[in-house]
């Protein structure tokens, strides 16, 4: 039995996502942790996280017809970036918070 389901999330403003995700990606400052001194083999990194709230469509497609079942969400990401002493900011990793 194959049991495959197709999610689609579509985001209502895509564009101020992205904007606000390289706006933390791009920070023009650092704490200086970068620099700081660590054991061998091991480098220092800095470290930026942010919030941010998106909304949107997850679709579900029914089998029986070619309608599909339309859910909107908010939910609140999480985007962590981390940036090397001679790096520039890199985004990480990112989750939904719910």
């Amino acid at each position: 039995m194959n049991n495959l389901l197709d999610i689609t999330a579509a985001l209502d403003q895509p564009a101020l996502l992205e904007n606000l995700v390289e706006k933390l990606a791009s920070r023009r400052y650092d704490i200086g942790y970068c620099k700081q001194a660590v054991p061998k083999n091991w480098e220092a990194v800095e470290v930026a996280s942010a919030e941010v709230y998106t909304s949107g469509t997850l679709s579900f497609p029914i089998e029986a017809d070619e309608s599909s079942i339309n859910i909107p969400f908010i939910t609140s990401m999480l985007f962590t970036c981390i940036k090397g002493r001679d790096d520039r900011y890199r985004v990480l990793w990112s989750s939904s918070l719910s």
